[in-house]
């Protein structure tokens, strides 16, 4: 399938995925830890695509893709820091203090701030079609935003989902950085490394776990967004080093 093509399909499926994902996390995220939540949802997608992985190299499928050089370790680690260790602590704490179908389509702002931080940091091209787009979705945040009642007129769950879209937007950035990789190899260590260091902070502040079945049941729609989103992230094999990274506007 032709790579410009196959982005796009990835991205909606991915999309679908992660909108799922919030109002199944949120069914936990009043009596988890968000810490804890945060690791285990990221740590079980690690494992799954890890294991997704070996799977297809014990049948033969081996990828195209380049493998991860050392010069891509920064751009992943600083990923790894943002999208998968602090997005999704934020998006968790935000969900446990606000509605999942407001959550969900907070969630849209991160592809405003990954086309700003294109534009911006990477001198991504932009034009008045981005800008629409843009400021639409923009618009659509400040009313669900709105709340006369709270001080400065914001809610305090918009402010945390707000900033999970700011983490991965960051993440979106830095990922589109490293040069080779196989998607489903560095979507798992996103998972697993992130996941690991987020159990372990909920640990050592003693979270209590929950019920086994309860984070099975929620975790399905989770365990396959990242491969999308790293999918989405290759460019063209005709693009040379000039180009500005981009980054599927979908999580």
């Amino acid at each position: 399938m032709n790579v410009n093509r196959r982005g796009p399909r990835l991205a909606l499926v991915a999309a679908a995925l992660f909108g799922l994902s919030a109002p199944a996390a949120k069914l936990l995220a009043g009596t988890v830890d968000p810490w804890l939540l945060a690791g285990l949802l990221y740590l079980g997608s690690g494992i799954g695509l890890g294991l997704y992985r070996l799977a297809r190299r014990f049948m033969g499928h081996v990828g195209s893709d380049a493998l991860l050089r050392r010069q891509d370790l920064p751009w992943l680690g600083g990923a790894i820091v943002a999208g998968g260790i602090i997005g999704p602590v934020l998006l968790m704490y935000g969900l446990a203090a606000g509605t999942a179908v407001q959550s969900s389509l907070l969630l849209n702002l991160e592809g405003v701030f990954t086309a700003l931080l294109a534009w911006s940091f990477f001198r991504e091209s932009f034009d008045a079609r981005i800008a629409i787009g843009m400021t639409a979705i923009a618009g659509g945040a400040a009313v669900l935003s709105w709340t006369p009642a709270e001080p400065l007129a914001l809610n305090g769950s918009v402010l945390l989902v707000t900033g999970a879209c700011l983490a991965w937007a960051i993440d979106n950035n830095l990922t589109r950085r490293v040069s080779g990789g196989d998607p489903v190899q560095i979507a798992a260590l996103k998972g697993i490394t992130a996941g690991s260091i987020n159990v372990l902070v909920a640990v050592v502040q003693e979270a209590p776990w929950p019920a086994f079945s309860a984070i099975l049941a929620s975790s399905p729609s989770v365990s396959w967004a990242p491969l999308g989103r790293e999918r989405t992230s290759r460019p063209p094999p005709s693009w040379g080093r000039s180009q500005a990274p981009w980054r599927s506007m979908s999580r």
